[in-house]
């Protein structure tokens, strides 16, 4: 069963509450086989470095932030940087994520040198870095416009953005978990200018934390529109909300529940091919059940990753690991770069 026509938010909802996980998998899936009918879940090699924990917007969510002058904040040394990377390359990486924290002493200059210097030591690396609040902080930092910041970073190598700190798009939710952070509203205006100057995006939603069924329709239908205007959104990557460590606190949501609502992103992101299972947080047997109920990509390898592990969610999983979980599956598992183009094919 497919869905005949586009999905609309009244009805979205009706599903996210009233339909059973089976049935909804069940579309989610045959979606999935139309648009992947090659059998194919895809995965890229790349590594999180998190150049710094020092962050002005202390979201009540993370883990991860620290004030600056706490024991344990940092700021990588850029040889420290261009060490990670150097470990990425000799393992195969293709792609590196450097994202940190709102750090107000980090400006614009700080990352043209390094991202200058990255695409001159690594030019076989995609640098997929930063989210659109690094962005608009770094133009604040810098005293200049969100357009100009962009420009100067895409100038410098950086070669897409990947979609954190998205949460949930409804400012209501915002206010309450990260108040100190850019609204829904600039999220998007970030997503939709760097779309216009081509560079490929990717979106995320974390759930399970105060949101309502209704604030992750909502939030799906946003990532739809702004797609439908123009966006360069290559994949969604829903997680769950980790609480420990947190202010926050409270409890992850469930797996029937990150189920359902990965179900309901592929239903509705009709413009977007890619889903992403989310393996961090929900681990190997979770993700491969996801590979049933809409996902067609495991996302990357992460060498490393600090700030959900910061919450206490600490699964890892090798290239061989990953590979084998696919094919277990009765999938054909093959790596891809940033933009999904097929590098290598695996064999059972």
């Amino acid at each position: 069963m497919l869905v005949a026509d586009r999905i609309e938010r009244k009805e979205a909802v009706r599903w996210l509450l009233d339909k059973d996980l089976l049935t909804i998998g069940t579309i989610a899936d045959g979606i999935r086989r139309k648009l992947h009918p090659e059998n194919r879940v895809t995965f890229v090699v790349d590594r999180n470095v998190n150049y710094t924990n020092i962050c002005e917007s202390k979201c009540s969510f993370c883990a991860f932030h620290r004030d600056s002058d706490a024991p344990d904040a940092y700021i990588l040394s850029c040889d420290e940087i261009y060490e990670k990377i150097a470990e990425l390359v000799d393992q195969g990486g293709t792609q590196l994520l450097m994202q940190g924290g709102l750090n107000p002493d980090l400006k614009i200059d700080f990352f043209e040198g390094i991202f200058r210097e990255i695409r001159s030591r690594f030019p076989m690396l995609q640098n997929h870095s930063l989210s659109p609040a690094e962005v608009v902080c770094i133009a604040a930092n810098s005293g200049i416009t969100v357009d100009e910041t962009l420009l100067r970073l895409n100038a410098a190598g950086l070669g897409s953005i990947p979609g954190g700190g998205a949460e949930i798009l409804v400012d209501e939710v915002r206010r309450r978990i990260s108040p100190n952070k850019i609204g829904w509203q600039q999220w998007c205006e970030v997503m939709g200018k760097a779309a216009a100057l081509g560079m490929p995006t990717t979106a995320t939603m974390m759930f399970g934390s105060l949101e309502k069924p209704e604030d992750i329709v909502e939030h799906l239908f946003r990532v739809r529109d702004l797609q439908d205007r123009g966006g360069s959104f290559t994949a969604f990557i829903p997680w769950t909300y980790q609480p420990g460590n947190t202010e926050l606190g409270g409890t992850t949501a469930t797996g029937v529940d990150y189920l359902k609502v990965l179900a309901l992103s592929r239903i509705v992101l009709d413009n977007i091919i890619n889903i992403q299972a989310s393996w961090v947080t929900q681990g190997a047997k979770m993700a491969q059940v996801a590979l049933f109920f809409g996902a067609n990509d495991l996302g990357g390898t992460m060498l490393e990753e600090n700030v959900v592990a910061a919450a206490g969610c600490c699964f890892r999983m090798s290239q061989d690991e990953m590979i084998k979980l696919i094919q277990g599956a009765g999938f054909k598992a093959a790596q891809r770069n940033t933009t999904y183009s097929i590098l290598r094919e695996f064999n059972s």
